[in-house]
């Protein structure tokens, strides 16, 4: 099977898009988050700190396959799409620790 190397293309290898689909759920979560709570931070962790804690690790899963699989075959486009996984893990992480670290109710 011959597939073409752009870094477009690569973006629709399921191991490419499925470690920039995480965070943004992740994102989207705390969205919902902060819809229903407010901006306050809660002592109990609620369902989006679960999903929070299963997701990250096979995210970073996902993220080294690729890497392995995809950085000998094609590395500069390799390393563009992963630089796009780097920032959107970032952009959770940094989202997660602002609502973690929200003034507290109670």
């Amino acid at each position: 099977m011959v597939k073409t190397i752009g870094s477009f293309s690569l973006l629709k290898e399921w191991s490419a898009w499925l470690p920039i689909a995480i965070p943004l759920f992740l994102l989207l979560l705390v969205l919902r988050y902060l819809a229903i709570h407010g901006a306050v931070g809660e002592a109990d962790e609620g369902t989006e700190a679960h999903l929070f804690q299963l997701l990250m690790p096979i995210q970073l899963l996902v993220m080294a396959y690729f890497a392995l699989s995809w950085l000998p075959r094609a590395p500069r486009r390799t390393l563009v799409v992963l630089a796009l996984q780097i920032v959107a893990a970032i952009a959770v992480l940094v989202a997660v620790y602002w609502v973690d670290h929200l003034p507290s109710t109670g």
